[in-house]
């Protein structure tokens, strides 16, 4: 069989540049994979932190430029297909928020997420997240609440808890968790 016919293609660059928010889409294609399908995604940019993030899903990469700042990146399955996660139902905030938030440790990393178009704001939550210890904790303030990246955290087993009611923005606190070493 062709390896062409093992790729399921997505491009992305229509909604980045409309200012969209290609991550959940991309997460759920992924989620949508047979085994031993991998993705061919056309974006405007490098996408840089989403291979670490689909890296740890055990998948590979390759990438080259189009030209005019188009990206083309084929992510390899893994050898060994994992289970991929239940994409049926979003997560809420609360089903993973820590009942003892109060004994958290103060923030490592504070990120201003404010005033960011799609898709930096995940993206920069999640590239700083990689280069975190476990048990660290990261403080972000958003202008809106970011629903479309608890699945992606619950995966990763970071936890996190929420304060929807700031003057600020909606203020996350993000607490890295099992995956990271």
């Amino acid at each position: 069989m062709d390896p062409v016919e093992h790729l399921v293609t997505l491009d992305v660059r229509e909604e980045l540049r409309s200012g969209g928010e290609p991550l959940p889409r991309i997460l759920n294609t992924v989620a949508a994979l047979s085994p031993g399908q991998g993705l061919r995604l056309l974006a405007t940019f490098e996408p840089k932190p989403l291979y670490a993030v689909l890296g740890q899903r055990g998948f590979s990469h390759q990438s080259q430029p189009l030209g005019e700042g188009d990206w083309e990146v084929i992510f390899s399955p893994p050898a060994v297909p994992k289970e991929t996660p239940d994409t049926s139902n979003p997560i809420q905030p609360e089903s993973t928020s820590l009942p003892s938030f109060d004994s958290w440790p103060k923030a490592a990393v504070f990120l201003d997420n404010r005033n960011l178009l799609p898709p930096d704001p995940l993206m920069r939550i999640l590239e700083a997240l990689q280069q975190m210890q476990k048990g660290n904790v990261l403080e972000t303030l958003l202008d809106r609440d970011p629903v479309l990246l608890y699945r992606e955290l619950e995966s990763r087993g970071d936890v996190w808890h929420i304060d929807k009611e700031d003057p600020e923005g909606v203020r996350l606190w993000i607490k890295v968790g099992s995956t990271h070493e």
